[in-house]
Formats: C-alpha cells, sequence, structure tokens
C-alpha cells in the first residue's frame, strides 16, 4: 500500500512498520512524535476513529495507546502504537488537532491514569465522583469483582456561566430522556450560548467482564445488551473482530443472515426513532403510526429467533439458527406492507408545516464542524459527508449487495429526518436482495484454539452511525483486550455545536435527532459482585452528583 509508505517518508523514519495485513496497517512510533504523526494523517485525509489503552505493565512496565484511523477511498486502516511509562504515564494531547478525540483522551484517562498534556477539559468523563483517586478499573491489576471504597466530599466539576447568563438542566431524569444524562445548557434570554453534558450513569463493567471472566463465545451474549434498541450490531461487531484476528472465514449463509438482521434492525431503530421525534414536538399520531409499521419487524424477528430484540444467535464463527424458505416469504409480505406505510408516513411528514417549521434550519451541523468531530451515520449524511461502512469497508454479505447512500446538505433535524426515512427504503431493497440471493449451506464454521496477540478491527454500519469494536487476543481463551466505541460516543461531542445560537424549547429535539443511547455509549452500572446487588443511587447521592464545585 502506498500511503503508509508516503507516511513514513514524510515522518523521516520516525515510524516502523510493524505488521501490514488485509485492510490493516500497524505504525509504531516514540511518544514523542504522535503529534507528528496525528497532524499528518489527519492531512492526508484520515478519519480518526478511536483511542483506547492497553495495560502491559506485568509484560513490560508499559501502558500502550493505539490510536485508530481510517482511509475510506482506499479501504486502510491504520493503528498508530505508542508505549509509555506505566509507572507515569503521560503524553501530548491531540485534542487540539482532532475535537473528537476530547473524550477517548479523558477516559484514558479514567480508567488507565493517563495524563494528557493540554488537554482542554481533563475533568472526569466516566468515574463516578466518590470514585476513589489513583485507582484505574481497567489496569489489569485491578480485579474485575473489587469494590474500592467510596471517597466522600468531591463533587461534579461543571462549567459555571457567565455573569449575565442562566443555567436551563435537562436530566438526569427528564421526560423525553428514556435514560439518565444531565445536560446543562447555559443561555441568555431563550438562547443557548454555551453547554456542558454529564453522562455515564450507566455503568455495566462490560469490557471488564470480557476482559476477565467470559471467553470468546460467552461475550456476543453480553455485547447484545449493550445498546437495548441496536443490540444485534454489538454482537456482530465483536465476532467479526475476533474472526478478524484469528483469521476465520465464515460462511456465506451465516454472513447474510447477519446482514439481514442488522438491516431489520435499522429499519425497526429508525421508525422508533421518527416516532418519538413526533412525540416530542407533540405529534402523537404520528408516533403512534410509525410504531405501529414498526411491530411487524419486531414480529418477524421473533419469528425466526425467538426473540423481539436480543436475538441471541452470533457466535465466533457464524450464527446459531437456520432461515427457512417460509421465513423468506413471510419477510417478503411484511417489508412490502411496511414499504408502503413509510412511503405515505413520508408523504404526511413532508407536507406537514408544523413538523417543517420545527425541524428546519433547527440544529445545524455543517459539514466542516461534522468532519472535525468525525460524525458519522444518519448524522453525518445529512451534512454532505458520503460514508457508510456498508459501503466503505463492506462486512457481512454487503460486497454481494447493491445499496445506495442518501445523502443531504442541509445538517438539520429536518435533513436527518428525511436521510433516515430514505434509508428504511434502502433497507427493504437490501432484505429483498438477500432474499432473492439467499445460500445454502451450514451457518457457522466449529472455532478451535485463538492464537494469542492477536488484533481485529470491526466496523457495523449502525442505525445512529460508525461502531468500532477493536479485539486483542489472549493467553487463556477470552481478549486480552476489548474495546467498544458507539456511535452515539462520538456523535455526542458535537452536540456544543448543534445547541449554541437555538432556542431552549429546541433542545430536546436537537439531542433526540443525532438518536442518542446512552446504555451503548457508557457500556458500564455499579454492582457488588459479592451480594449480587445493583448499587441504588439515594437522592442525596444524586444531589452531591449536581453540585457546582
Amino acid at each position: 500500500m502506498q500511503k503508509p509508505e508516503k507516511i513514513k517518508a514524510e515522518l523521516n523514519n520516525s515510524v516502523d512498520l510493524v505488521q501490514e495485513q488485509e485492510g490493516t496497517v500497524i505504525l509504531k512510533t516514540d511518544a514523542s512524535y504522535i503529534k507528528e504523526i496525528v497532524k499528518i494523517l489527519i492531512l492526508e485525509g484520515l478519519r480518526f476513529i478511536h483511542l483506547t489503552a492497553i495495560d502491559f505493565t506485568s509484560q513490560r512496565e508499559k501502558i500502550e495507546l493505539n490510536y485508530f484511523f481510517m482511509f475510506p477511498q482506499e479501504k486502510l486502516n491504520i493503528i498508530v502504537k505508542t508505549d509509555i511509562d506505566s509507572s507515569n504515564p503521560k503524553i501530548d494531547s491531540i485534542s487540539d488537532i482532532i475535537p473528537g478525540a476530547t473524550w477517548a483522551e479523558r477516559e484514558c484517562n479514567d480508567l488507565f491514569g493517563i495524563k494528557f498534556y493540554g488537554h482542554p477539559d481533563p475533568r472526569r468523563l466516566v468515574l463516578p465522583d466518590d470514585w476513589p483517586q489513583n485507582t484505574y478499573p481497567l489496569r489489569k491489576s485491578f480485579s474485575y469483582n473489587t469494590k474500592p471504597s467510596e471517597e466522600l466530599g468531591q463533587s461534579t466539576q461543571l462549567k459555571k456561566p457567565e455573569e449575565g447568563k442562566t443555567v436551563i438542566p435537562i436530566g438526569p431524569f427528564y421526560p423525553s430522556l428514556e435514560e439518565p444524562a444531565y445536560f446543562r445548557l447555559i443561555v441568555d434570554g431563550e438562547d443557548i450560548v454555551d453547554f456542558d453534558y454529564r453522562g455515564f450513569y450507566v455503568h455495566r463493567g462490560i469490557e471488564k467482564l470480557g476482559e476477565s471472566v467470559l471467553n470468546y463465545q460467552q461475550i456476543p451474549f453480553l455485547a447484545e445488551r449493550i445498546c437495548g434498541i441496536c443490540g444485534f450490531v454489538h454482537s456482530t461487531a465483536y465476532c467479526q473482530a475476533v474472526e478478524k484476528a484469528a483469521g476465520i472465514e465464515i460462511p456465506d449463509k451465516a454472513k447474510f443472515i447477519r446482514s439481514m438482521f442488522l438491516e431489520l434492525e435499522r429499519i425497526h431503530s429508525h421508525l422508533l426513532w421518527v416516532g418519538l421525534a413526533a412525540h416530542i414536538v407533540g405529534f402523537d399520531t404520528l408516533f403512534m403510526q410509525a410504531w405501529r409499521i414498526r411491530e411487524p419487524v419486531m414480529y418477524l424477528c421473533e419469528m425466526i429467533t425467538g426473540n423481539r430484540k436480543t436475538y441471541g444467535i452470533n457466535i465466533v464463527g457464524g450464527v446459531t439458527i437456520d432461515v427457512l424458505p417460509q421465513h423468506l416469504k413471510d419477510m417478503e409480505v411484511v417489508i412490502s406492507d411496511i414499504e408502503r406505510e413509510v412511503r405515505e408516513l413520508r408523504e404526511i411528514i413532508i407536507d406537514d408545516d408544523v413538523l417543517q417549521m420545527r425541524f428546519k434550519n433547527v440544529g445545524i451541523l455543517s459539514e466542516s464542524d461534522a468532519m472535525k468531530y468525525f460524525i458519522g451515520g444518519p448524522v453525518a449524511r445529512a451534512s454532505g459527508i458520503n460514508i457508510d461502512i456498508r459501503v466503505n469497508f463492506p462486512y457481512a454479505a454487503y460486497s454481494m449487495l447493491q445499496i445506495r447512500v442518501p445523502l443531504r446538505k442541509e445538517g438539520d433535524i429536518w435533513a436527518r429526518t428525511i436521510v433516515r426515512l430514505e434509508e428504511i427504503l434502502v433497507s427493504i431493497n437490501i432484505l429483498r436482495q438477500i432474499i432473492e440471493k439467499f445460500p445454502e449451506g451450514v451457518n457457522f464454521v466449529k472455532v478451535s484454539k485463538i492464537e494469542p496477540w492477536k488484533e481485529g478491527i470491526s466496523y457495523i454500519e449502525a442505525p445512529r452511525g460508525q461502531l468500532f469494536h477493536y479485539v486483542m487476543t489472549g493467553t487463556d481463551g477470552k481478549p486480552y483486550r476489548w474495546s467498544v466505541r458507539a456511535p452515539s460516543y462520538q456523535n455526542y461531542q458535537a452536540l456544543s455545536v448543534l445547541l449554541k445560537g437555538n432556542s431552549i424549547a429546541d433542545a430536546p429535539l436537537i439531542i433526540a435527532s443525532i438518536d442518542p443511547c446512552f446504555s451503548c455509549t457508557e457500556r458500564y452500572e455499579t454492582i457488588d459482585i459479592n451480594n449480587k446487588k445493583v448499587k441504588i443511587y439515594n437522592s442525596q447521592e444524586l444531589v452531591k452528583c449536581l453540585k457546582v464545585k
């Protein structure tokens, strides 16, 4: 590949080409060069995906930082690795070059204790206020069932308003939010002038459990519970990452079944979003119609898998179920009915003057801002960015299917609505192709022992955007490192741009327009392993969490 060689030449050999495999290049560098390398990668047109760490303290007293980039035009992934001292981990921040890396650096600080020099916002992101200092849960020395003592007397550091400005809180519990999150709007009169966010109230320790006590074939069933609506994307992404690391080629039938349920999931997720958006603006008839149209998809999933939502069919090596000819016939009937009704729904939305007034020119995300934060999915495509992982990095059966990518340029809530409605119709077309081309054969391959220290990257074009899973295989039948970056994780970071300059009344709708998912973003719940009890925060603790320091 020419791209990594060009990068190496530009850096005057400050990087070493560690490994080059199909679609992925791994580069190793000294920590002092990281900002220079990142600048060149961005200038070369690569997209930042994520930053995560791996604890190698017991092996070489180092923490390895992994910076993930993609180059869609060449279907190329680049991982830049650098080692830092685990006893005093520190490195320059890249958030001035990539604003979309701000959260990833804060997360590495919380979970691994890495200090990023020059970071504009080094506050806690993931850990609760009473988590003890200098205790890092993703270090290997921290056991998954450790219950650290609470460190009381701390409080959330939140932005203070300038003199003359007012704070309007949304959350942590709010009628239009199905999960807890605290959106802090700083306003001047009715206009939003600044924004702050405090989330991560629903920790569940998922990555830690996967690295500690679950084997490769148990994790898919945990991964599917990362998100309450789009869980199949996570189990698929995890399985693909392990399969890539281990060099496992799954049967075509398994690829088609995965693509089938990914598209069914996209349809019911988008219809759910359309209904909720209508509900937020008081159009409850549209809300009920969208959810009524969604129900046959849920029935279909239940008929094939036994479950409406959490299907439990993915394993490393394929899927556990077969799809019968009668299922395909039933699917054809269901999607034909849905296509007709979605077209009617789209016309109702387009012809509604009130919806246009509420959606148009509200919550605008320009193409340049979407690029700055490396936004993905319908939010990016509504801002004119032509990227769809099913096309740019085909997985499952998508290389054998034709996919149209809906695009808009306006970048407002209206554009995001139209893109999602168009994507439902695209998914129906993809399902028709799957039915027509559905192959015979087996639906999984037997997986033997997986060699350790192999790495796999997996992307999924989830309904909310680009989903990323990374796996490094381990020596004891489970991953040494499993890292998840959900679509909402990246999209949240653009909310400050989306909200500023808009009215308070539009804030709930603007937040909803990115289709946020708190559970899949946060990935972690506080559980006492010994007593098998979930910690419920009392009113005093919640009040403490909202105090301004």
